[in-house]
């Protein structure tokens, strides 16, 4: 792959039998079992002509090409085509799943006056890092924005209340239990234990809140 591959968004391969490739999105890429396509699963499930990704001014559109067993973004399945946002996930049949990215997952600049600790935070792609490593599949929209609170805060303490609300928003959050709370935390904590399971960044100080406690690197 170039370096000029870099400019254009890219298609990554996750859990299937590509795992590992990936796919600078520079022209359109059809997606199937047949070997003229230029993305080729070779599995029976994945219809000869399954899915195609075509670069255009608006974004990069995905659609299903009247595949046997469907093509799904972030879990739905696609009734029409479809503009990819950043860090979708991509799942061609049960064979093959890819996260697409707009760039090239670098780390981002560290915000002036922030430390650079083993976890990263890029608001604008909504992607963490641990250790310099990505975390995907991307985390859920409520998990990020409960870690986002917390980073933010750079080690000082968030009281569950302030939590909630920045979580679920100021109308949502009056009807917010502690234990929906609680139940995120635990979520959060489990992905990132997946990537780094010898620390645990989000700590509870009860009667106070919770803070990220973030290692340097």
């Amino acid at each position: 792959m170039d370096a000029d591959s870099e400019e254009y968004p890219m298609l990554i391969a996750q859990e299937g039998p590509l795992k590992g490739q990936r796919w600078p999105l520079s022209h359109t890429l059809v997606i199937g079992r047949e070997p003229s396509c230029d993305v080729v699963i070779p599995d029976r499930q994945v219809s000869r002509f399954h899915a195609r990704l075509t670069p255009t001014r608006e974004g990069v559109i995905l659609e299903d090409l009247g595949s046997k067993n469907g093509t799904h973004c972030n879990g739905n399945e696609l009734s029409g085509p479809v503009v990819l946002q950043d860090g979708d996930i991509v799942q061609i049949a049960l064979a093959q799943q890819f996260m697409f990215l707009v760039s090239d997952a670098t780390l981002p600049l560290l915000d002036e006056g922030k430390r650079a600790g083993r976890l990263r935070l890029d608001e604008r792609s909504r992607r963490v890092w641990i250790n310099q490593q990505l975390v995907t599949p991307p985390l859920s929209a409520q998990q990020f924005r409960l870690l986002q609170a917390l980073y933010e805060a750079d080690g000082e303490v968030i009281s569950r209340a302030d939590l909630i609300v920045a979580v679920w928003g100021e109308e949502q959050a009056v009807g917010v239990s502690d234990q929906a709370l609680d139940a995120l935390v635990r979520r959060l904590r489990d992905r990132l234990a997946a990537v780094d399971p010898t620390h645990q960044y989000i700590e509870t100080l009860r009667g106070h809140g919770l803070r990220l406690d973030n290692p340097p690197l």
